[in-house]
């Protein structure tokens, strides 16, 4: 269940920072290859914008902003492992709110927790992504959060590819999100900046639509 934001230049603003200090690349003609072996011809790895302050602080305020608007019930921000994990402490530090995160599966020794932080019974969770695909891992930290006998709210993520499956999973699952930025707003970001060519654009649209069958 998408609750896209409606600020549409903040978006693209967004979206054209991550392309320039890739944090996104974009090969059209040399695509990338995925871990589940889908050609794609973009790769996002939102960690890099941990090393630019002043994008840093953009992309933490407008997660504080998405929070309090939709979420204003919210009392404990959790992080999904990895890449969430230092998103969503940096927003709950920025709220004032404790700071819980999840892992894709359980340590096999110590503790063995799935959860790391205190885990608080019945308080109202949102959870944080740096980016959604098929939404898989993000459903899979939310049902751990439920079992925790925690109320997820939402999820929020910086950036999400637009998949259909995404939207989907999420709506089977019954879960509100939210993105600071999208596909669309990075494709309207690299034409402004010449990054793609019209024909280009053709194709990254046609892979957004079928990825798993896309060719060069």
């Amino acid at each position: 269940m998408s609750i896209e934001g409606e600020n549409s230049s903040l978006r693209t603003q967004i979206a054209s920072e991550l392309l320039k200090i890739k944090a996104i690349k974009l090969k059209p003609n040399d695509p990338f290859t995925w871990a589940s072996g889908w050609k794609s011809p973009i790769y996002c790895d939102n960690r890099i914008t941990l090393s630019h302050p002043e994008l840093r602080t953009l992309i933490k305020d407008a997660f504080v902003l998405e929070i309090k608007t939709r979420f204003p019930k919210v009392e404990v921000i959790a992080g999904v492992a990895t890449a969430g994990i230092p998103q969503g402490a940096l927003i709950a530090d920025a709220i004032g709110l404790p700071f819980i995160y999840v892992r894709d599966k359980a340590k096999s020794h110590g503790m063995t927790n799935r959860i790391e932080g205190e885990i608080q019974e019945g308080k109202n969770v949102v959870v944080i992504e740096d980016l959604l695909s098929t939404a898989g891992s993000s459903i899979r930290a939310i049902e751990a959060i439920k079992e925790a006998n925690m109320n997820v709210m939402g999820l929020g993520a910086i950036f999400t590819y637009g998949f259909p499956i995404a939207e989907d999973n999420l709506s089977d699952a019954g879960v509100l999100s939210f993105t600071l930025s999208d596909y669309h707003a990075l494709l309207n970001a690299a034409l402004q900046q010449n990054a793609i060519s019209n024909d280009e654009l053709d194709s990254l649209n046609e892979w957004r639509l079928d990825p798993a069958n896309w060719k060069v």
